[in-house]
């Protein structure tokens, strides 16, 4: 057997607003070591990084899946930044370029939930379809798209989270928390907007509370716009809100209720859970190291 020092080696940040998740490997499923970091300031978390990374070994290239807003347009000269994202000290970072340069090796980039969705897509719950859309419902609400094998990008990167849901007749005492747009889903069914609301969690709110109503409503009306929308075959449905006893079910079944047997090729559209669980992030992210090592060698 090679070891470790004859194969190349990856290295993968999962790079969320609260923390860091290092890892490196000889391939996306295959860690050897992984690491947190609390995400601070950006000087402080990159250097940090540089010398974990260091540490492990020469890499041949680095995926980061990144939270946003990000650039991702190859021929724009602030590809690789975190753009115009709320979160203090990081607006206008160049995240992919710093490192690359400490780390002296090729950088794959793109946001965090594409990379979980390419993760699920190659390795997870998507395997063997054409289509994907990973949507985490957390701190916010984000979703990734894969189609044929590669993400979704256009004039940016999707925002699924800030589609505007049609509101429940009843439901009208409640402006939402987005800062941009106050009721689009984030604000109304993120892990914040429900804590705003109700004051707990969806999990710790009895089942028979009219949270779950309206939340797996909401989160079912943004599956069924995904399906009509896109022709997404498998939309994975990850993140801490979903930990809530029978949510997904809940919206699995309001989704296609929804849909009512009308959109060609229903028949073969799914919502499940992450076949990677809570490493489809930070395999996606290896993922993109690979991919930007097999660019640089083309």
């Amino acid at each position: 057997m090679a070891s470790r020092s004859e194969q190349p080696l990856f290295g993968g940040i999962e790079a969320g607003g609260t923390k860091f998740v290092l890892a490196v490997g000889h391939a996306p499923d295959r860690i050897l070591a992984r690491h947190t970091l609390a995400t601070t300031n950006p000087d402080d978390t990159l250097a940090a990084a540089g010398q974990w990374f260091a540490a492990q070994g020469p890499l041949v290239g680095l995926g980061i899946g990144c939270f946003g807003p990000v650039e991702l347009d190859p021929a724009s000269p602030r590809w690789g930044f975190i753009t115009s994202t709320p979160k203090p000290g990081w607006a206008d970072c160049d995240i992919a370029g710093r490192l690359g340069r400490v780390l002296a090796c090729p950088v794959g980039f793109d946001t965090d939930v594409n990379g979980a969705a390419l993760a699920e897509y190659s390795l997870g719950a998507g395997q063997g379809g054409g289509s994907l859309a990973y949507i985490t419902v957390g701190t916010g609400i984000g979703g990734g798209l894969v189609v044929g094998g590669r993400p979704v990008h256009g004039a940016g990167h999707p925002e699924l989270g800030h589609i505007y849901p049609r509101r429940v007749a009843d439901d009208t005492d409640f402006t939402g928390i987005c800062p941009f747009h106050g009721d689009c889903l984030e604000g109304l069914a993120s892990g914040p907007a429900i804590l705003a609301r109700w004051g707990k969690t969806l999990s710790d709110l009895p089942g028979d509370h009219p949270a779950h109503t309206y939340v797996s409503g909401y989160l079912a009306q943004l599956c069924h716009t995904t399906f009509a929308s896109m022709a997404i075959e498998t939309i994975v449905l990850g993140g801490g809100v979903m930990q809530t006893p029978g949510l997904r079910d809940a919206v699995r079944d309001r989704a296609f209720a929804l849909g009512a047997g009308y959109l060609p090729g229903h028949s073969r559209q799914r919502i499940v859970a992450p076949g990677l669980g809570a490493d489809a992030g930070i395999c996606g992210a290896l993922l993109l190291a690979r991919q930007a090592f097999e660019g640089a060698s083309d």
